[in-house]
């Protein structure tokens, strides 16, 4: 896929109804039975939806439902997302951070979404195309990945992306599989000037012991678009001394 059209699917899913731009709740619960709505009577209180919207039972293993006046709806499981439903022009996910959940909301018309504008980026530079070393490590390890807010998540490290930036030997951990392919989650020199001020995430394509890292593809993290997302830090490998002029720039403020 060429830059351009990765532009375009970048604000596609952006602008989708799953995207980041309209989200407005995220609860923490534990499993039991609780009313939920926009009244302050319910048990779970949302800042959007009808006031009394139905009783959310979580289960002990995070699985859960919905039942509202008129009928059961069940979360379900969705790829490399949480579980979730739609109903009364919401979207609601169970969102699993280490083992403890969370109810969170999406306003499925809200019109941060249906009237975004988009993201600047830096002009495309193919020297910000990099070929890195796909090194395994011996085995793998389980590290605390940092998360914003305070918050941390387990991770299991397999391999490291290495390769050499003016004068740099950089060894970047990648934290994520997205669509089988690793996530690094990333922070240099422009990041809080230029850039979004705690991370740019991105996704690399491995070609045999090779991992191509192309900057120009760094997108900025759910967190620079909403309060309601969880999003992870970079680890101290991966926060760069040098400018990476390249990807997305930080977004208008939120």
């Amino acid at each position: 896929m060429d830059w351009a059209a990765w532009q375009a699917d970048r604000l596609a899913a952006l602008r989708a109804e799953d995207g980041w731009l309209n989200l407005t709740d995220r609860v923490e619960i534990a499993p039991g039975r609780m009313t939920v709505g926009r009244s302050a009577q319910n048990d779970v209180v949302l800042s959007v939806g009808p006031d009394h919207l139905g009783v959310l039972e979580l289960c002990s293993d995070l699985t859960a439902r919905l039942t509202t006046s008129t009928e059961t709806l069940d979360f379900h499981p969705q790829p490399e997302a949480p579980a979730r439903l739609s109903v009364a022009g919401l979207m609601l996910e169970i969102h699993v951070v280490d083992g403890a959940a969370a109810l969170r909301v999406r306003l499925i018309d809200d019109p941060r979404r249906l009237n975004f504008g988009g993201i600047t980026c830096f002009a495309f530079d193919p020297a910000w195309v990099v070929r890195a070393e796909w090194v395994a490590l011996p085995s793998p390890i389980t590290r605390q990945a940092e998360l914003v807010k305070g918050r941390s998540d387990r991770v299991t490290q397999t391999h490291v992306a290495r390769f050499s930036h003016a004068g740099h030997d950089v060894g970047l951990v990648p934290l994520h599989m997205k669509a089988g392919r690793p996530m690094f989650v990333i922070r240099d020199a422009t990041s809080g000037c230029e850039t979004y001020a705690a991370s740019r995430f991105l996704i690399g394509e491995v070609v045999g012991n090779m991992v191509v890292l192309d900057f120009n593809r760094a997108f900025n993290p759910p967190c620079a678009f909403t309060d309601f997302a969880v999003c992870p830090l970079p680890p101290p490998e991966n926060r760069l001394p040098f400018a990476i002029r390249a990807g997305e720039r930080a977004p208008d403020p939120h």
